[in-house]
C-alpha cells in the first residue's frame, strides 16, 4: 500500500495495524501501548491517502471507507499519528504542498462583506439542535477557562466569561461591543453582571434569532441589542470591545482592516479584548479538510501576524495571555457529549454528517494537544494609561464576579 509507506514513515512509537480490503495486514510502530486497528473498505483511498492525507483521511472516514476497530475510535488513531508527527509534515511532498497553500491563502481567505456571511452560514446556520447536543447550557462555542482542573464544562465556560470581563474592567453604563456574539451568552452576562449597555453583532441568522429570543426571555432587551450586521458597518463610540472566537474567520488579508476598525470603533480611553485560537509555530495555511468541510475562509493566526497588524493600527497591546490546553479539555468534553447523544444527531442529519463531526472534534482536540494550537487573549487600548499598572485588578474582578454569580445561583435555587 502506498498509504502503508506513509504510515511506516510516521508511526515510530505505539502500535498500529492497517488491514486492506483483501484482508492483508501490516503493523507499524514499536509495539508499545494498545494496538489500534485501521481498516480500509475500498481500494480507491490508498493512492489518495498517500498523496493528500490532510484532506483525504477525513473524507475517507466520513464516507466509511476507513474505520477504526472498537474499542478504539478515530480520536485514538489521530492521537497516535499526531503524537508521532507533532508539528512536522508527513513527507517532503506534503511540505511543498503546504508551502503552495500558504502562498495562495490570501485568495482562499478573502472575506469581503458578502462572502463573509456565506462562510459563516456554512457552519453556524446548521440546525441549532446539533449544538444543543454538546455545548453547555449557555451555548458557549469557544474555549472554556479551566481555572481548576476539576471544573465542569459549565463552570469553566462561566469562568471564561468572568476572566474576559475582568480584563476589560467594565463599569456600569459603559457601551460595550461584542463582535461575533454567537448565541449571545457573553453579551447577556456582561449586561447582567456589569450594568453595561451591550451591542452584539453576528453574521449568522440562526444565532441572531436565538440571541434576540434569549434577551427577551431574560428581560434584557433594553440593555442588549443584537444585530445581524457586519462589524465593518458599525458606527463608532464604544467604551469596550470584546471578540471571542471570531478572529479565526477574519482571514489573513483582512487583519489590517479588522484592527483598523477596532481602533475606529473604540473610544479614546477604551479597551478591547480579542480572544482567538492561535498557532505557536510560524504562519501557515488552514488544514484543507477543515477549510472544505468546517470553516471555509477560516484561518488560525500566528502571533507574529496579529501583532504586526496591531502595531500598524495605532492600537497598543497592553496585555497578552496564552491559554495552553484549555481548548483541548473543552473539545474533549464536547466530543464526549456529542458521542453520548450521537443517536439524536443522526435524527437531525445523517451518518456521514455524524462521522464528519466526530472527525472535526477529534482532529481539533489532537491539534491542541500535539500541533502547537493554543488560544491568545490580546488586550488592546488607544491610551497607555487606560488601565491599572498591574494585573491585580483582573484577579480581583474575577473573584468578585464568581462570588456574585454564586449568590445569584443560590437565590435562584431558593
Amino acid at each position: 500500500m502506498l498509504f502503508g509507506i506513509l504510515l511506516d514513515q510516521i508511526v515510530k512509537q505505539g502500535s498500529l495495524t492497517a488491514i486492506a480490503l483483501d484482508g492483508s495486514a501490516k503493523t507499524y510502530g514499536d509495539g508499545t501501548g494498545e494496538r489500534i486497528t485501521l481498516r480500509l473498505h475500498d481500494r480507491g483511498p490508498h493512492f489518495a491517502l498517500a498523496l493528500n492525507p490532510y484532506l483525504k483521511l477525513g473524507e475517507a472516514y466520513m464516507d466509511g471507507k476507513l474505520t477504526i476497530d472498537p474499542p478504539h475510535t478515530i480520536y485514538d488513531f489521530l492521537e497516535l499519528v499526531l503524537s508521532n508527527l507533532g508539528t512536522s509534515y508527513t513527507s517532503r511532498p506534503m511540505q511543498l504542498y503546504a508551502a503552495l497553500r500558504r502562498w495562495k491563502r490570501r485568495f482562499d481567505q478573502r472575506n469581503p462583506i458578502g462572502k463573509a456571511q456565506a462562510n459563516v452560514a456554512h457552519h453556524y446556520d446548521l440546525d441549532g439542535g446539533i449544538y444543543d447536543l454538546f455545548l453547555d447550557i449557555d451555548k458557549q462555542y469557544s474555549c472554556a477557562y479551566y481555572a481548576r482542573d476539576d471544573m465542569s464544562l459549565e463552570e469553566a465556560q462561566r469562568a471564561k466569561k468572568h476572566h474576559i470581563i475582568a480584563k476589560l474592567a467594565i463599569k456600569p453604563g459603559m457601551r460595550v461591543l461584542d463582535i461575533g456574539c454567537g448565541w449571545g451568552g457573553l453579551a447577556l452576562t456582561i449586561a447582567e453582571e456589569t450594568g453595561a449597555q451591550v451591542v452584539g453583532v453576528t453574521l449568522s441568522k440562526e444565532q441572531h434569532k436565538v440571541a434576540v429570543e434569549r434577551a427577551q426571555e431574560r428581560g434584557l432587551s433594553e440593555r442588549v441589542e443584537f444585530r445581524l450586521q457586519d462589524y465593518r458597518l458599525l458606527e463608532a463610540g464604544f467604551d469596550r470591545i470584546v471578540s471571542v472566537g471570531m478572529f479565526e474567520h477574519v482571514g489573513v488579508g483582512h487583519y489590517a482592516e479588522y484592527f483598523d476598525h477596532v481602533q475606529r470603533l473604540l473610544n479614546p480611553d477604551g479597551v478591547a479584548l480579542i480572544h482567538t485560537i492561535g498557532r505557536l509555530d510560524p504562519p501557515a495555511a488552514t488544514n484543507p479538510w477543515i477549510a472544505k468541510y468546517i470553516f471555509p475562509g477560516g484561518y488560525i493566526p500566528a502571533l507574529s501576524e496579529m501583532s504586526a497588524s496591531v502595531e500598524r493600527s495605532d492600537l497598543l497591546m497592553t496585555d497578552l495571555e496564552i491559554l495552553r490546553l484549555h481548548y483541548a479539555k473543552t473539545l474533549r468534553e464536547w466530543r464526549r457529549r456529542f458521542i453520548a447523544r450521537r443517536a439524536e444527531a443522526l435524527e437531525i442529519y445523517d451518518e456521514r454528517f455524524c462521522r464528519m463531526w466526530e472527525y472535526y472534534l477529534a482532529g481539533s482536540e489532537t491539534s491542541f494537544r500535539y500541533e502547537g494550537m493554543v488560544n491568545f487573549q490580546l488586550q488592546l487600548t488607544r491610551k497607555i494609561d487606560a488601565l491599572p499598572l498591574t494585573r491585580d485588578y483582573m484577579a480581583d474582578g474575577e473573584d468578585r464576579a464568581e462570588e456574585a454569580s454564586e449568590r445569584r445561583q443560590l437565590l435562584a435555587g431558593d
